[in-house]
C-alpha cells in the first residue's frame, strides 16, 4: 500500500487557482442551498449534486470553508523585522 506524500512543491499562483475554485465551488454551493430555501420540495439541480441534500450542501461547505482557513493561515505576510508594524 503507498503513502501518502508529505512534501508538494506548489507556487503561489497554484495555491491562488486553488483558492479560486475553492471558492467558486462554495459560490455555487451557495446558491444551490438559496435555491432550495425558495423550493424546499425540489431537489438539487446541478447534475453532480442531485442526490445531495443541504446537510450534504452545509458540510461541503464546511469543508471548503476549513482548507480556505487552512491555506490562508499557511501565508505569511509582511512583518517589518524590527519596530513596530504599523498599517496604512
Amino acid at each position: 500500500m503507498p503513502g501518502y506524500n508529505t512534501t508538494f512543491e506548489l507556487t503561489v499562483e497554484d495555491m491562488e487557482l486553488i483558492e479560486d475554485a475553492l471558492r467558486g465551488s462554495k459560490q455555487s454551493l451557495s446558491s444551490e442551498l438559496i435555491d432550495q430555501a425558495d423550493d424546499p420540495l425540489r431537489k438539487c439541480t446541478t447534475t453532480q449534486r442531485k442526490s445531495e441534500s443541504t446537510q450534504g450542501i452545509d458540510a461541503s461547505m464546511k469543508r471548503s470553508n476549513d482548507l480556505l482557513g487552512r491555506l490562508h493561515n499557511q501565508k505569511q505576510f509582511y512583518r517589518p523585522s524590527r519596530g513596530a508594524y504599523v498599517s496604512g
